[in-house]
């Protein structure tokens, strides 16, 4: 009897919701000040990882990265391994496209996330067992009392051919597209009317973990698609490229206040918005016009100052720039921590019954 991956994984997430979100964060700004967040005042990068110089303004914060013909490769040798990398830079609204080759193998899961100090957070997540599905995935401040962010998308064959996944992200809408073919959009008000939107400065993380490994809970091993068999290693990922469009380029975001509302942020020693590709500009305006390309129906709240008026500010996203960078790799593991929480009041047997029904 043939089971359907894709409809069990399906009932699996309805019986057992899942709750895939960052635990770490180095410190969050909703509950203290913190440091402010370094940015880059480049408004387009480019990161060709099939040269060594595209890991440049890259961290490897687990394991080994090297680069290749094939691009960057990551790989799980054996338990425990998650090799993994991530900006050494914020950005903040803007667009990111990934050329990937997801890693097969069972319960392997190849990671794309865009992630923020307060725990607002934007997920690719290909399944190493499901050839033609992945998850797309969000949280806003990390947030995990509900379970209805995820959606399935089609994808052929993320196994065996490169694609491009790419976010858009503006203060209004996010938009996951494959291939520049959409698949998803999420609107402000669609996320708790606000309240939820990952809408704080973001860095890019690319990973590669095990949901499948033998040690993780039985529902996290089941979500993954079964139990990892370490004897079918290596599992690799691939990562060609990485481009990065941000919409509004700083040396710097700082959080005003602890209600982590993208009006909160000031934008710390910016350039002026712009589509060319160069380098940053050192120019600063004291007020924001919203981006042409952010999709804004009205004039943002969002502040800018001067470089001259913010060089104690700058110095401090220094200082806890190489300090996060000290600690990254004691947390890697943390940052890639799934969690399964039962919560009876969304749980929803029935439709579950259903789709395992379905299933077999």
């Amino acid at each position: 009897m043939l089971i359907n991956n894709y409809y069990v994984a399906t009932a699996i997430a309805a019986i057992v919701p899942l709750a895939h979100a960052q635990s770490y964060t180095d410190c969050n700004p909703l509950n203290k000040t913190c440091p402010a967040d370094t940015g880059t005042t480049e408004s387009h990068l480019h990161f060709d990882f099939t040269q060594s110089s595209g890991l440049d303004q890259w961290t490897i914060t687990a394991d080994n990265v090297t680069t290749g013909t094939d691009g960057a490769e990551f790989t799980i040798n054996k338990q425990g391994d998650a090799p993994t990398i991530q900006t050494d830079f914020y950005i903040f609204f803007g667009e990111v496209s990934i050329s990937m080759k997801a890693a097969s193998g069972t319960g392997i899961i190849s990671s794309l996330v865009l992630e923020s100090d307060d725990l607002d957070e934007v997920d690719w997540e290909p399944f190493g067992n499901l050839a033609d599905q992945l998850q797309t995935d969000y949280f806003g401040k990390g947030d995990t009392s509900s379970y209805d962010r995820w959606t399935w998308a089609s994808i052929s064959d993320a196994q065996g051919d490169y694609h491009t996944y790419t976010w858009t992200w503006s203060e209004t809408e996010l938009i996951w597209s494959i291939d520049n073919s959409t698949v998803r959009t999420l609107t402000y008000a669609d996320a708790v009317n606000g309240t939820r939107y990952p809408q704080t400065p973001m860095r890019v993380r690319i990973g590669i973990w095990a949901g499948g490994d033998p040690d993780n809970s039985e529902g996290t091993i089941e979500w993954a698609g079964g139990e990892t068999d370490y004897s079918d290693a290596p599992f690799t990922m691939y990562v060609k490229s990485v481009d990065i469009v941000n919409y509004n380029p700083a040396t710097s975001y700082k959080y005003t206040d602890e209600s982590g509302s993208y009006e909160s942020i000031e934008i710390v020693g910016g350039s002026s918005n712009s589509t060319s590709s160069s380098s940053s500009s050192s120019s600063s305006s004291s007020s924001y016009s919203s981006s042409p390309y952010t999709n804004s129906a009205g004039s943002s709240a969002l502040s800018r100052t001067s470089s001259s008026a913010s060089a104690s500010t700058t110095a401090a996203s220094a200082s806890s720039s190489a300090s996060a960078s000290a600690s990254a790799s004691t947390s890697s593991t943390i940052s890639w921590a799934t969690t399964f929480r039962l919560n009876p009041s969304i749980l929803s047997l029935p439709v579950a019954l259903a789709l395992l029904h379905v299933a077999l």
